[in-house]
């Protein structure tokens, strides 16, 4: 089965986001708790593409598709915004960020490690970030 959503590129589209997901989410034999670390994955990797990609232009979109299967589901979001590879995304000095005090940059470190499987593609213009999550037995 599948689940779309279209986003438009504004920080204020992350509640519906948020709500897509958990209304989505709530036929799936996941925990609460794994429940909401995916959310906060799939809104993570979104609001980053708003932010930096796109600038918050509200006339841009980008396309998330949720797929199941008996053992996975796959989050797909896709965009044509500035490519971010989150493949190539170097771990900061955890240290440094703490004398420096800085917010930010951090929630990268928690997708990767919500999620099961990190993939991205970029073609023509049009990038794709899939996040992959397995159902534990």
């Amino acid at each position: 089965m599948k689940h779309n959503f279209n986003i438009s590129c504004q920080t204020s589209a992350l509640s519906d986001l948020r709500t897509f997901l958990q209304r989505t989410l709530a036929g799936f034999s996941l925990s609460d708790t794994e429940k909401h670390q995916v959310t906060l994955a799939v809104e993570e990797v979104c609001a980053n593409l708003i932010i930096h990609s796109h600038g918050c232009n509200p006339k841009d979109q980008i396309q998330l598709e949720v797929k199941d299967s008996n053992e996975k589901l796959i989050f797909e979001i896709t965009d044509q915004g500035s490519a971010f590879n989150i493949l190539e995304y170097e771990v900061p000095d955890l240290k440094k960020v703490m004398v420096e005090k800085r917010k930010g940059g951090l929630g990268i470190i928690l997708v990767k490690k919500i999620m099961d499987e990190i993939e991205f593609e970029s073609n023509n213009g049009t990038n794709t970030c899939r996040l992959v999550k397995r159902f534990r037995s």
